[in-house]
């Protein structure tokens, strides 16, 4: 290796969630086009960048635990993303970080890597970065970041002030990276936000242009024109909202994945009110019903909160009648913890721990009964499924029902001559839990 080459060196660690990977991949992007080499280990980098996430008190710890391990292995460290909004939290522990930024602050990283690190005169790589930039995930699937921010004031959630009132990014800049995607072979777009309902409003949903074509800033035109890509396209962090009826009629046709992530937290009035959520649960079940009427096929994911301040046996046992009668086919639950700046915090009756974990635990058992019987009913039917893996064993994929990393798994054991990214038709034969069997069709 050359001595240049050496001195241009760039450790990173990308911690939190899709929003913040999207941000360390763009970072990552401008590193490898101004020339720095990215290398996978703290001794031969000239300098690391931490990327953090600050959500909840496990995440800053783990993203805390992350910048000290850099220092003690480097010494040079850069730090970014959510945690980095709170400079003060890091300095107290790590006074001796090089630098901290706030999330999506690439110019602001850039300008410090440039300080510590001189860019390289030669550019080695200036022809070898992929039109997608440099993706983290595998190359059949990528996430797509359709804005910044977030206009809700959740009292348990801290990431307004850290990453702002919601900003929409251009449409024709969104559909020009999802097209430039799509021809270097992604399959699978996962589209992302913190409220991709909301899309849009913050520039009273203008209109923009892509393909010499006018197009709105909102959901609804921002779904039709991905779903003629002609690849999958999967809706994440959707509130309900009824603009959401809208986009129903285009996964019916098929133009999008008859799949909605919806985050409702509770189902109890007074709890979503505590909580500052908009909705109530019967206006959701009515929701629901209608929109599995249109598509019958539609997925729905949530993720929901158990043992919040004030959370009595009776509201809870109102969440859990919610659940048998909304059947959702995935979901995530979370016991209730304080974020340092959340105004949760301050409100009275504090759920004990122990209640916490006996509500988790009842309220998982639910769910995972009714999870179980709805993928029963998959048995004997034949899926699309694109393949995600293959090994000694056989091949692993999802179908349209399966988001990565959070959902569940189809398994097509013997199958080893088939390739990521590619789709398969596949009839179902057994099903657990969370996972499908089957084996090809036809």
């Amino acid at each position: 290796m050359d001595s240049s080459a050496s001195q241009h060196r760039i450790g990173f660690v990308s911690l939190g969630c899709p929003k913040n990977l999207v941000d360390s991949e763009r970072i990552l992007t401008q590193l490898r086009t101004e020339g720095y080499d990215i290398v996978n280990s703290y001794d031969n980098a000239d300098m690391v960048i931490v990327n953090t996430c600050g959500f909840i008190d496990s995440a800053v710890q783990e993203s805390l635990d992350a910048i000290g391990e850099a220092l003690h292995e480097n010494g040079k460290v850069i730090v970014t993303g959510c945690l980095g909004a709170k400079d003060n939290e890091i300095r107290e522990v790590h006074p001796n970080v090089l630098a901290i930024t706030g999330p999506h602050a690439y110019e602001e990283v850039m300008g410090h890597v440039h300080k510590y690190v001189p860019q390289p005169q030669h550019i080695p790589f200036e022809n070898l970065v992929p039109d997608t930039g440099v993706k983290l995930t595998p190359r059949h699937y990528a996430y797509l970041k359709i804005s910044e921010g977030c206009n809700h004031r959740c009292t348990f959630c801290i990431i307004p002030s850290m990453r702002g009132d919601l900003v929409s990014r251009p449409v024709g800049s969104v559909l020009d990276e999802a097209k430039r995607l799509a021809n270097a072979g992604v399959r699978e777009l996962l589209v992302i936000s913190q409220d991709t309902s909301a899309y849009g409003v913050d520039v009273k949903h203008k209109t923009g242009f892509w393909d010499g074509q006018p197009v709105k800033t909102r959901m609804l035109e921002l779904c039709a024109a991905l779903g003629e890509l002609g690849i999958w396209v999967r809706l994440h962090y959707v509130y309900p909202y009824p603009s959401v009826d809208e986009v129903i009629p285009l996964m019916a046709a098929g133009k999008i994945l008859p799949y909605l992530d919806i985050p409702l937290q509770h189902a109890n009035k007074r709890i979503l009110k505590l909580m500052k959520r908009p909705g109530s649960a019967e206006r959701t079940l009515e929701r629901i019903l209608n929109w599995r009427k249109i598509c019958p096929d539609l997925t729905i994911r949530s993720t929901f909160i158990v043992g919040f301040p004030g959370e009595t046996e009776e509201d809870f046992e109102e969440l859990l009648q919610f659940l048998r009668e909304a059947q959702l086919d995935r979901v995530g639950c979370f016991t209730y913890s304080d974020v340092e700046g959340a105004k949760a915090n301050d409100l009275p009756d504090p759920v004990p721990e122990e209640i916490k974990q006996e509500r988790y635990e009842r309220f998982m058992q639910l769910q995972q009964e009714i999870s179980a019987a709805r993928l029963q009913q998959k048995i004997g039917r034949t899926m699309t499924v694109l393949i995600d893996e293959v090994d000694a064993e056989g091949a692993i994929g999802r179908s349209s029902a399966d988001a990565p990393e959070i959902d569940g798994l189809v398994y097509l054991n013997g199958e080893t001559g088939l390739e990521p990214g590619q789709f398969v038709e596949v009839r179902i034969e057994h099903a657990d839990e969370y996972d499908l069997w089957g084996s090809l069709a036809g």
